[in-house]
């Protein structure tokens, strides 16, 4: 989730999506191979981006799939994280949490250990964004400025959804979380809309069924 015109100006390419680590961190987010690109101005919700939300989707998808398949007869599909670094928003993630739980059924978020993916905090000019480690593992990093300026839950919310499969939609009005910050700091809203819901329990349903572990 970015600033409206900071994200056009500042959002990650593919590379950065899936490689890049911010430049200060106060807990420093796993180290990846190939730099960012220097320049972000062209960005307008670009095809690159759209896949690297895709990668950072499937990594935490077959995380739970090996989880499951080690353990036959598991029905609830549960998603864990680790928020151990990011302590300062503890409470965000908590809130963001609760909200998707009681927002869908076939997917549960769960903090615990051996988790399938992680939640970092620092600077980053990026803002927050979720990505991969490039080894199959997925994180969330959470900028310290941004959550200053938006709604830190929804922030959080936001880059949660990334998680469970939804794409960043900026153009979207303020009722569609994954508008992100595109309709600007005084939008409040949290909470995934209608279809926001229906597609995550699709792809949650769907994604596993066809990977045989349903």
């Amino acid at each position: 989730m970015r600033h409206p015109k900071a994200a056009l100006a500042a959002a990650l390419s593919l590379a950065a999506a899936l490689a890049a680590v911010p430049a200060a961190t106060a807990t420093a987010a796993p180290a990846a191979p190939a730099a960012a690109p220097s320049s972000y101005a062209a960005y307008a919700g670009s095809a690159e981006d759209a896949r690297a939300n895709r990668a950072f989707f499937e990594a935490v998808m077959e995380s739970v799939a090996r989880k499951r398949a080690a353990v036959p007869g598991t029905q609830a599909v549960t998603v864990v994280y680790s928020a151990a670094n990011a302590p300062s928003f503890r409470t965000q993630i908590a809130r963001s949490t609760q909200i998707w739980n009681s927002s869908v059924s076939n997917v549960k978020l769960q903090e615990g250990s051996n988790p399938d993916f992680r939640y970092y905090e620092g600077n980053d000019s990026r803002g927050s964004y979720a990505s991969t480690d490039g080894h199959g593992r997925g994180y969330i990093f959470l900028d310290y400025r941004q959550n200053q300026t938006y709604n830190s839950t929804r922030v959080t919310a936001h880059e949660t959804g990334h998680v469970l499969g939804l794409p960043d939609h900026y153009s979207g009005p303020c009722s569609e979380l994954m508008s992100g910050g595109g309709p600007g700091p005084s939008c409040q809203n949290a909470q995934p809309n209608t279809q926001e819901r229906a597609r995550v329990d699709y792809l949650w349903r769907n994604g596993l069924t066809a990977a045989g572990i349903s």
